[in-house]
């Protein structure tokens, strides 16, 4: 169902996830290494001290906030919360979604990006948003595709939501990487039904520490959605790498340049061998192929993202995320060899 399966496959490079290429801050490091003196204790069921540094750091009051282990738990909380009648999805996109409004037993209605468009949303999204849908899945940017649609669309989207009584969750886990001036987070005073999910798991290579976070105005709904989370969903290692992430937006700005920089080159490299490449922004690539690329490069030690089970694509679909300069070589001589 995902990427970074690299303990049943032998692997030395993995193009399968979408983690940042700078590596994890030092900070963050340090702060993972000081919370093994606390593993003999429990961690704060309130996470009190990352809830208020992440308030000042998003000038959100601590109601609008609540905290997953991982971004991927706190959409099945949002499902059992809102309870749905029925759920629109745009595909292709994120699994988990998908697997959330099913473990919760609603019902999905998928709408088909166009290959055509580069499966960016437009207003066939907007006119299929019928009175009977309860909650929309959005990712931006998305994933696999990596596009990221502009505000002005996003606010039009959310304000006929609004009026439609449509609940919208809106995942900006990668929304880091495409620098600033691109979040909602300045509007969700404005959209009470806009709940925003986003993750330090990406951005700050932590996948292994599990840590994401809703911010929603609706206060008494975020109620609701804790009451679904289970009790201490954040170890000692994920409350104190959150403290320790707080800061850092010279490191968020030197990232979204060199994602910038080295996605162009790498999308460069992929074209001129005759791959189709989809435009996007992410830090990560989608691409075509009529070859078998996954199985032969495997073979080299490289793991890429086998897209054909993304709802909404097919068999020759590959992602590939960015990594550094020198593995992204790598990863283009071996796929020259292919």
């Amino acid at each position: 169902m995902h990427g970074g399966d690299i303990y049943r496959n032998c692997v030395s490079l993995d193009f399968s996830v979408n983690v940042n290429p700078l590596g994890t801050p030092e900070t963050v490091k340090d702060s993972l290494h000081k919370a093994v003196e606390l593993c003999g204790c429990y961690p704060d069921i309130h996470a009190k001290r990352l809830k208020q540094a992440l308030c000042g750091e998003l000038s959100l009051p601590e109601t609008f906030l609540a905290f997953g282990n991982g971004a991927s738990e706190l959409f099945p909380a949002i499902v059992h919360a809102v309870k749905p009648g029925k759920t629109l999805i745009p595909v292709p996109s994120f699994s988990g979604y998908e697997r959330a409004v099913h473990a919760a037993g609603g019902n999905i209605r998928y709408l088909p990006l166009k290959r055509r468009t580069g499966y960016l949303p437009g207003e066939d999204l907007l006119e299929a948003l019928s009175g009977e849908t309860d909650l929309l899945f959005l990712a931006n940017p998305n994933n696999p595709t990596g596009r990221l649609v502009g505000k002005e669309y996003l606010i039009r989207l959310l304000d006929v939501c609004r009026r439609k009584n449509i609940r919208v969750v809106l995942d900006e886990c990668f929304i880091e990487f495409c620098g600033e001036g691109h979040s909602l987070l300045g509007e969700l005073k404005t959209f009470d039904n806009l709940l925003m999910v986003r993750a330090f798991t990406k951005i700050f290579a932590i996948p292994g520490v599990r840590l994401g976070y809703l911010a929603c105005s609706d206060t008494e709904l975020v109620g609701r959605i804790r009451e679904q989370l289970p009790e201490w969903n954040l170890s000692v290692f994920a409350q104190e790498a959150g403290l320790a992430c707080m800061g850092q937006e010279t490191f968020l700005r030197k990232t979204a340049a060199y994602v910038r920089e080295e996605r162009r080159i790498l999308a460069q490299r992929l074209s001129r061998m005759g791959f189709e490449v989809f435009p996007g922004e992410a830090n990560f690539i989608l691409f075509y192929s009529e070859k078998n690329l996954f199985e032969s490069l495997l073979q080299q030690g490289i793991l890429i993202r086998d897209c054909e089970n993304f709802r909404g694509l097919s068999k020759g679909f590959y992602r590939v995320a960015v990594r550094s300069r020198q593995d992204n070589e790598r990863l283009a001589e071996a796929l020259e060899r292919v």
